[in-house]
């Protein structure tokens, strides 16, 4: 009788000890979609049967499936209150246990809430090659891989109180949205410091802080006017995630005999001749060898996706989400969970990242895309990159004269094919970001060919997207790996020779940089016209390019001379647009303009942003 007492005593503690994680770790009453889905996890948990302790928590479903460490709980909310409730779990020969979940009271105006949109400049950053506002995370105990600022690859220790530590010399740049790339645990042996290869999704990387912490960044830059945008990763995780090392069902990733990775042709999700092998591998492929592959058409992997991507935006506040790799996703999948999180937040902005070459297959992805519609799809994904203006961008400023398809005329036919688009407005445009060569490294820090890149991003239809360091002429040469395109921002370490972030500790160069794009930034915030404003341009001659933006109140009138040669422009030929407008003043140089006269000269390699009166 005594070892049968030890024995109950031992099976109660087991039975308690039994639940290891839940996910979501709490939620929130008030929400749009009312179900809840909580995946809980522990060993032999699904022996046990679950109720629900609560006068509002409708209890729907329990799902059990091939791996008894899992149940999927789902839950009705429709009726519940803030609070705590207990679900109950039992089994008829062993202790039975309760456990505690918490529903917290939304925030007003939640649902509600403004995200990104033409108003905005967003900065991309790296965290871990940003600034080390803590060096006491650097090398976290429960974190495989330890800083080494000399590894190109490796972890150099930037964190989120990095960030926050310099929300002001952002907001002063005249940025107004932070785009920071992934800071979920990628407790991955190596090369772990992008970020994109997620072991943990409801967790900070403790070389980056804390969840505490990361709310903090979107609470302090919120005070200073600044809105914050997760980069999230719908289409894989990393390999030591720790579903992955114990997976809910086996078709929660794509399988295969083995590894195979994504053949990356894109064009297999819309081409309508392509064979059923050449679409499976490119959707259902493996990133990379640390990036197994999630199975979206799953339903159950759908729903952890949606709910988790809600509980970050809900419990941090943010402003709008990146999506990366978002056109290797199931299709049906990924139009759903994007869908989801939209009609949870209507006004909320999704950028996802179609790194394709051509106007009609990037556009193919944007909401209500007639392209897609032919083929009955809508991505319902609100914002798209434009990434076949940065490829121009990336040529263009050295092709000094213009031929039948070379200098500022691909420019023009990138604007020329905005038709395809759903809603060119909503997309971002860069000159480079995280995953492309450095524009000075490309142009070999020539100044003037910088400002006409930025001139041009700054006015022309979408959001302006910068990255980290263009505005102190960083370079990095994408041919000597991914980590010489993400260095250090100088300043960010305590040890640093020289503090790019002050202005006493910029060289010349740096501040020449600094200078000209905060002038051209916080201009852009004041201005409407380029904001918001209709487009109208011209088709360029003599490697000149010509547009307005103009709405009820402001007009602006930019010259891009891409010749290396002064130009005289003859005003007649824009006339339809300067009708009324009698003189004009360059906001980066201060010239003045007199439109009374028949031309205008414009120096070589030189960009003009007049305002016109």
């Amino acid at each position: 009788m005594k070892k049968l007492g030890i024995l109950l005593i031992l099976v109660s503690f087991i039975a308690q000890g039994q639940i290891k994680r839940v996910e979501p770790p709490f939620w929130w009453v008030g929400m749009n979609n009312t179900h809840l889905e909580l995946v809980v996890y522990g060993k032999n948990i699904n022996r046990f049967n679950v109720k629900i302790k609560s006068s509002g928590v409708v209890l729907t479903k329990v799902q059990k499936t091939e791996n008894p460490n899992y149940l999927f709980v789902d839950l009705d909310l429709s009726k519940a209150k803030a609070g705590t409730f207990k679900l109950l779990f039992s089994h008829p020969k062993l202790k039975n246990f309760k456990y505690k979940y918490t529903l917290k009271a939304r925030q007003k105006n939640a649902a509600s809430r403004k995200s990104f949109d033409n108003s905005d400049v967003i900065y991309l950053l790296m965290p871990d090659r940003f600034a080390n506002g803590n060096p006491n995370n650097d090398s976290s105990s429960a974190a495989t891989e330890k800083a080494n600022r000399t590894d190109k690859g490796g972890r150099h220790g930037g964190d989120i109180q990095g960030v926050i530590n310099h929300l002001d010399y952002i907001k002063e740049l005249g940025a107004t949205t932070i785009w920071s790339t992934p800071l979920l645990e990628d407790n991955l042996p190596t090369y772990s410091y992008h970020g994109y290869a997620i072991t943990d999704t409801y967790k900070i990387d403790p070389r980056y802080g804390t969840n505490q912490d990361y709310k903090n960044l979107a609470t302090e830059a919120h005070k200073k006017g600044l809105k914050l945008v997760m980069d999230y990763v719908t289409n894989h995780w990393g390999s030591l995630h720790w579903m992955i090392k114990d997976l809910p069902t086996k078709n929660w990733v794509h399988q295969f005999p083995k590894f195979q990775r994504s053949n990356y042709r894109m064009t297999t999700q819309f081409d309508a001749y392509a064979s059923k092998i050449d679409a499976h591998l490119c959707m259902d492929g493996w990133f990379d060898t640390t990036m197994p592959d999630l199975n979206q058409s799953n339903p159950l992997v759908l729903k952890y996706l949606i709910q988790n991507a809600i509980w970050w935006i809900e419990y941090a506040g943010l402003d709008g989400l990146r999506v990366d790799t978002y056109s290797y996703n199931d299709k049906k999948g990924i139009a759903a969970w994007t869908k989801a999180i939209t009609d949870e937040y209507p006004n909320f902005n999704i950028a996802g990242e179609v790194m394709m070459h051509q106007q009609s297959q990037i556009a193919y992805w944007q909401k209500d895309s007639k392209l897609a519609a032919i083929q009955n799809y809508n991505s319902h994904l609100p914002a798209v990159m434009d990434f076949t203006l940065h490829d121009a961008v990336a040529q263009v400023f050295n092709e000094d004269k213009a031929t039948w398809d070379k200098g500022m005329i691909k420019v023009y036919k990138n604007f020329a094919n905005d038709y395809l688009y759903p809603n060119p407005y909503n997309t971002f445009v860069f000159i480079e970001n995280h995953d492309t060569n450095r524009f000075n490294q490309i142009y070999k820090s020539d100044f003037n060919k910088y400002k006409l890149a930025m001139a041009l991003i700054a006015t022309v239809r979408g959001i302006p997207q910068i990255y980290y360091g263009s505005e102190i002429g960083m370079m990095g040469d994408k041919n000597q790996g991914d980590g010489d395109i993400r260095r250090d921002f100088p300043g960010g370490w305590t040890n640093d020779k020289q503090n790019a972030f002050t202005a006493a500790g910029r060289n010349d160069a740096q501040q020449k940089w600094f200078a000209f794009t905060k002038k051209l930034l916080n201009w852009r915030q004041k201005n409407t016209a380029v904001q918001t404003g209709k487009f109208s341009h011209y088709i360029p001659q003599n490697n000149v390019y010509v547009y307005f933006r103009h709405d009820t109140s402001k007009t602006v009138m930019v010259v891009l001379n891409n010749n290396a040669k002064a130009q005289i422009l003859s005003l007649q030929r824009f006339s339809e647009n300067l009708k009324g407008f009698t003189k004009g003043t360059d906001v980066l140089s201060g010239e003045s303009f007199d439109f009374t006269n028949t031309s205008i000269k414009v120096k070589g390699k030189t960009p003009l942003i007049i305002e016109l009166y």
